[in-house]
């Protein structure tokens, strides 16, 4: 199963998402592989078996966000120069969301610039994160609000990779499939409602959904001028409370969850979205064990950290917000009085 992504611009290289289709990957030069200690532990054997290159190197940095930052972007640097890895190199990001955005930034200033693989082993990195080169790392100040678009020379998303993942990770996968249909497809919504991701043959069919979808919409806009920014529906709110917490209370998906729910909360507010749609959504998102609640201390402090979000500007916080399931506004003329009042509902 393939998606092709064929950019409008053609400045960029188009490439493909492979869907279990990863059997051999032959290079005639080096090969950097970046994973962290629990997949390699699991699936460091198999994915050697894969790859056939001139010369083959791991390169194993710590698990977590709370290391997405620039001591481990210098760690990978530092080992792609110890083993000689020069412009012609390929480096591969094997692991999830954390470890793509990070391999992919390396990639995209090692010398300048060279070409990287995304193999993602979670749901949300296979459904989201590994497709449309966003990279980036996280500072003091936000999450991802350092890096570049660099986009991989090709995708494989592998659903044997998921087989190991634990529950809480595949729920936070889950989030932002639920994100891709309430903001582009109805009908995609109305079939989560009644099919269980649980089950083999409709995780795959969402999956292929969901980067279908990506594609799209990362075909038209790749450097998120327009309609690109959609695809950060609730995550304005999420990285907020990613750093308010210290990215240590939160999965990266159940932040958006709660993100989703807070979002929905202004559509309200502004009479964009009916009730019973807000319902449905936060219906389906509790069915998966994901967080919809947040106890939110400071509205004030809260409210001024959305203007570290990237699609801010000119002292104007961009949202996106659902109106009717399947269809969305963006919004970056909504008062600071507004705002405050949605979020005083998540007030402790």
């Amino acid at each position: 199963m393939q998606v092709q992504i064929n950019f409008q611009a053609k400045k960029t290289q188009d490439y493909t998402v492979y869907i279990d289709e990863l059997e051999h990957l032959s290079f005639d030069t080096k090969v950097a592989i970046v994973s962290n200690p629990t997949i390699w532990a699991l699936h460091g054997d198999a994915i050697l078996q894969t790859i056939k290159a001139k010369e083959c190197y791991e390169i194993i940095i710590p698990d977590g966000e709370k290391y997405k930052n620039f001591e481990t972007i210098n760690f990978i640097l530092e080992e792609c120069f110890k083993n000689r890895l020069d412009r012609k190199s390929v480096l591969i990001a094997f692991g999830g969301g954390v470890i793509g955005d990070m391999c992919g930034f390396c990639a995209s200033i090692y010398q300048r610039g060279i070409k990287f693989i995304q193999i993602p082993t979670t749901l949300l990195a296979q459904v989201d994160a590994s497709v449309g080169g966003k990279t980036g790392i996280n500072n003091s100040f936000g999450k991802n609000l350092i890096g570049s678009f660099w986009q991989p020379m090709a995708v494989y998303c592998e659903s044997k990779f998921l087989q190991t993942l634990p529950q809480r990770e595949f729920s936070a996968g889950v989030a932002e499939i639920i994100k891709m249909a309430v903001t582009f497809d109805a009908d995609f919504f109305y079939w989560l409602e009644n099919n269980s991701l649980h089950v083999e043959a409709n995780l795959k069919q969402a999956i292929q959904k969901c980067v279908a979808i990506k594609a799209s919409v990362v075909a038209q806009d790749e450097k998120e001028e327009g309609i690109r920014a959609v695809l950060n529906y609730g995550h304005t709110f999420a990285h907020v409370i990613e750093n308010e917490t210290h990215y240590t209370r939160y999965l990266h998906g159940e932040a958006v969850g709660i993100g989703m729910c807070m979002a929905n909360a202004l559509a309200l507010t502004l009479g964009l979205m009916c009730e019973e749609d807000a319902a449905r959504v936060q219906a389906l998102l509790e069915g998966y064990n994901l967080p919809t609640s947040y106890e939110l201390l400071h509205v004030e402090k809260f409210y001024e950290a959305f203007f570290l979000d990237k699609k801010s500007h000119n002292h104007k916080i961009k949202f996106i917000l659902p109106k009717t399931i399947g269809s969305f506004a963006i919004k970056d003329d909504i008062t600071k009085e507004t705002i405050c009042t949605s979020l005083e509902a998540f007030h402790a």
